[in-house]
């Protein structure tokens, strides 16, 4: 009964970041979570460090906290100085708008900050970055830049229906991407006649699309592929791919003939996918001066103190306070709150005041 209805969704979320990764499916850039193990801290293979900046301070919920700021290829996470689990992780796919503009810093004063405005379980959160290094644009710069990179390079994670990735009958490589093989008159049995295509296997993902339409296609990272196997259908024995439940959960089927030919796709579309989940491409690229090296990514493999999340309502209470409050169009009138013994604005219904202080 502690929590509020606008609330429900961070309960959701502080359940998962009680449980911490699992499956082995990429959440990093697709979830919002606070108080991560040091475990769910640490780059997944595939991620890494872009930037990091040692001085940034999280103004919205940790406002005269010093900071450091971790920019992945995936996500960012920031972590306070003062302990480890205080900490947030803010995945590139939940940003919906990236903006500057100025906020009030405690420890800058008045400063310009970036803002992320965020949706996740169908609630939106908003987050706000100071940097504490004065007349430094490289916050707003990186940030911006990395963003731009992951949003241009969605084939390299995300399955995709009809687009335009073949070209007269050949297919349109990403950067670094490499085909091993292409497989002729191979039928999609996505349909009750089924379509006769070509199936390309590549390093990142494998792409089919029908012979005499080639908008009529579906491109699968490596990434987004939970299963791989050989099953009856009525149209015969099929190769089957079955995606991550995060990518539609999906059941695609492939005949390949004869029964060798689609035996040997069947055991090199499953190597393809181990490879590639041993060492996984992303396509998120950028570089910028004085980047971290290897060593300097020293804060994403420190131990954390040791954290067990026992009331998940609290860690609710905190994650309200990164709410986004989008009918507000102006700042509400003072009102003197006599547990601090201040004028302060004026929270939205439903707000203790005093939980978000002691949070």
């Amino acid at each position: 009964g502690r929590w509020t209805g606008q609330s429900q969704a961070a309960a959701a979320m502080a359940a998962a970041d009680a449980s911490g990764p699992s499956s082995g499916q990429v959440w990093q850039d697709k979830e919002i979570r606070l108080f991560l193990p040091a475990q769910a801290v640490m780059c997944r293979k595939g991620e890494f460090v872009i930037d990091r900046m040692n001085s940034v301070e999280d103004t919205k919920g940790n406002n005269g906290t010093r900071g450091t700021l971790l920019i992945t290829n995936l996500r960012m996470v920031w972590i306070s100085h003062k302990s480890f689990k205080t900490n947030l992780s803010v995945g590139y796919s939940c940003i919906q708008t990236i903006t500057i503009r100025s906020a009030p810093s405690i420890l800058r004063a008045r400063a310009q900050a970036l803002y992320l405005m965020t949706k996740f379980d169908e609630a939106r959160y908003e987050f706000i970055f100071t940097s504490l290094v004065e007349g430094s644009p490289r916050l707003f710069t990186t940030v911006q830049a990395v963003f731009r990179a992951y949003e241009t390079s969605k084939l390299y994670r995300d399955l995709k229906l009809r687009g335009a990735i073949v070209r007269d009958g050949l297919l349109r490589q990403l950067p670094d991407e490499e085909v091993f093989n292409r497989l002729d008159g191979v039928m999609n049995l996505s349909s009750d006649q089924g379509n006769l295509g070509v199936l390309y296997l590549t390093n990142i993902r494998m792409v089919w699309h029908a012979s005499l339409a080639e908008n009529f296609n579906v491109s699968i990272p490596w990434i987004q592929i939970s299963k791989v196997h050989v099953r009856a259908s009525k149209f015969g024995q099929a190769l089957v791919v079955e995606t991550v439940p995060r990518a539609g959960g999906y059941v695609l089927g492939f005949k390949i003939e004869p029964d060798e030919r689609r035996e040997a796709a069947c055991k090199e579309v499953s190597s393809l996918w181990k490879v590639f989940l041993a060492d996984p491409v992303l396509g998120v690229k950028h570089t910028v001066e004085d980047a971290p090296t290897s060593t300097q990514s020293a804060p994403l493999e420190r131990r954390a103190d040791d954290v067990e999340i026992v009331d998940s309502a609290e860690t609710s209470d905190t994650m309200a306070a990164y709410l986004a409050d989008a009918s507000k169009a102006a700042d509400r009138e003072p009102v003197f709150d006599p547990e601090l013994g201040l004028a302060v604005e004026a929270l939205p219904p439903g707000y203790d005041i005093g939980k978000l202080w002691s949070a």
